[in-house]
């Protein structure tokens, strides 16, 4: 996939200078053993500069790791280390930067060879939090090298989220559908975040949509079209129609990426679309996304934000579904209970037209948007990609601003059920544990919309520590029994 950086970790070993030097140095060069014997050396830089012990040391690191391409920080504690310079180097870097520390080896070095880098992590996070700095420091940050380098490719998606989100841009065309008002959210928190936000209106679309009319390329994206849906391809008579959409929408990321260089789409799709461009972009949108340039539905800025976070931890592609309605009792009964570990509560459909990639669906087929076509002819509401969501783990997640432009998150890991739903769009049978705890006192309670971003694996760590990261103070998740929410009834 593209439209996401690559990361390139530094590790730079710091060192207090009442301890051996050595000790930071042999530990540091065990580190990076260890990590390149079980990843390889593409996610990583060993800093051979020096080893910080002062501020210009700190100055040396840094003019290194940014001569090496490093776009991310590792400050690596071989003994206690010195707080200022090490702090300073996070502050200096301007990039993610995380912290971990050498375990002392042996019961038989203990004398000249204890580093005591488990205190050392103390003074330094004191010291992250004087200067108003943020580091991931892992669960528990204190391990031998091989633990060292499992806690740092931990960090490689997190650093590849922080990066990637300095550097987005958001496009969107609208204004938010009448009567959406749960799609609008006030955009004050994209900036607190990194992100910038380009926001057009449908007309610049339809106008720009025009202009590509007779578009030479438009042939071969039809073939790549008819060549995906197969014998799903139910409505050959928009394709090319579709595929002027989708070079529209290509050729504006490029135009109007301006300084940055990844871009998200929240996208236009009801209710003038239908009648002026004659289709629904729900296939063009899930062909963007499978492409790493996520497109959420209905003008959902903070949709295409999560979807755009989860593609980068992922790196895999997401979709952005409603958290839509209950899985009736008897499919319940007949398909689920007694072959599954869930209860009815923990159960409901994900759903969204027709905007999921095809290659996470188990089957699809390009349709009508049944919905639509109630109040509009058919032929308008062409283009959506249906079938029913492929079995298997997701991560069910936002990151919203709330009315009074507070940011909040929730994640909830479950999976898709290997149920057909019998119904229509993209759609499949979720199961999330204690779903109805988390719906009523998450969901509700908080005023999350029915949009949620969803990843096709369990990314919940990586996910809560990025936004952890980004400062989200309030980020929910589906609590096990016996753990009470705030707002839940103790004697129902």
């Amino acid at each position: 996939m593209n439209n996401m950086p690559k990361v390139k970790i530094g590790i730079v070993a710091v060192s207090r200078d009442c301890f051996p030097e050595s000790l930071s140095v042999n530990r540091r060069k065990a580190l990076v053993a260890a990590y390149a014997a079980k990843y390889g050396m593409d996610d990583i830089y060993e800093c051979p500069v020096c080893i910080v012990e002062s501020e210009i040391h700190m100055l040396q690191a840094v003019e290194d790791l940014k001569k090496a391409g490093c776009n991310a920080l590792c400050v690596y504690l071989g003994n206690f280390g010195p707080e200022i310079a090490e702090t300073l180097l996070v502050k200096h870097f301007d990039g993610p930067a995380m912290l971990c520390a050498a375990a002392e080896e042996s019961q038989n070095d203990l004398m000249d060879g204890r580093g005591d880098a488990y205190c050392g992590v103390l003074n330094a996070s004191y010291n992250l939090k004087l200067r108003n700095l943020k580091a991931y420091i892992p669960e528990y940050p204190v391990g031998t090298a091989d633990e060292c380098a499992d806690m740092i490719k931990e960090f490689v998606p997190i650093a590849r989220a922080i990066v990637a989100l300095h550097n987005l841009k958001i496009i969107s065309f609208g204004p938010r559908p009448l009567n959406f008002l749960a799609c609008n959210a006030p955009i004050k928190q994209l900036y607190n975040l990194g992100v910038e936000i380009e926001e057009n209106s449908e007309l610049d679309l339809f106008e720009a949509f025009n202009k590509h009319e007779g578009d030479e390329r438009i042939p071969a994206i039809v073939a790549e079209m008819e060549a995906e849906l197969g014998a799903g391809n139910k409505r050959p008579e928009v394709l090319a129609k579709l595929a002027q959409y989708e070079l529209t929408l290509l050729d504006w990321v490029e135009a109007h990426k301006g300084s940055r260089e990844y871009v998200a789409i929240a996208g236009k799709c009801w209710p003038a679309f239908q009648t002026q461009f004659k289709f629904v972009p729900c296939y063009v949108n899930s062909r963007l996304t499978a492409k790493g340039i996520p497109v959420s539905c209905e003008v959902d800025i903070y949709g295409a934000l999560s979807e755009f976070i989860g593609t980068v931890v992922s790196e895999d592609i997401v979709t952005l579904l409603d958290i839509n309605n209950s899985v009736p009792a008897d499919m319940y009964k007949e398909a689920i209970e007694g072959k599954f570990p869930y209860t009815h509560k923990d159960t409901f459909m994900g759903f969204h037209c027709g905007n999921t990639a095809s290659t996470k669906l188990a089957f699809c087929e390009m349709k009508y948007q049944k919905i639509m076509a109630r109040n509009l002819p058919i032929e308008c509401t062409n283009g959506t990609l249906e079938g029913d969501i492929a079995p298997g783990k997701i991560t069910f997640f936002r990151l919203q601003s709330t009315a009074d432009a507070q940011i909040r998150a929730y994640i909830a890991e479950g999976e898709v059920l290997d149920v057909r739903t019998k119904s229509f769009g993209a759609i499949g049978v979720f199961a999330i544990p204690e779903m109805g705890r988390f719906y009523r006192h998450v969901l509700v309670e908080r005023n999350y919309p029915h949009h949620g971003a969803v990843a096709f694996g369990h990314f919940g760590k990586a996910l809560f520590e990025v936004f952890k990261y980004l400062g989200v103070e309030e980020v929910k998740f589906n609590q096990p029994k016996g753990m009470l929410y705030p707002t839940e009834n103790p004697f129902a």
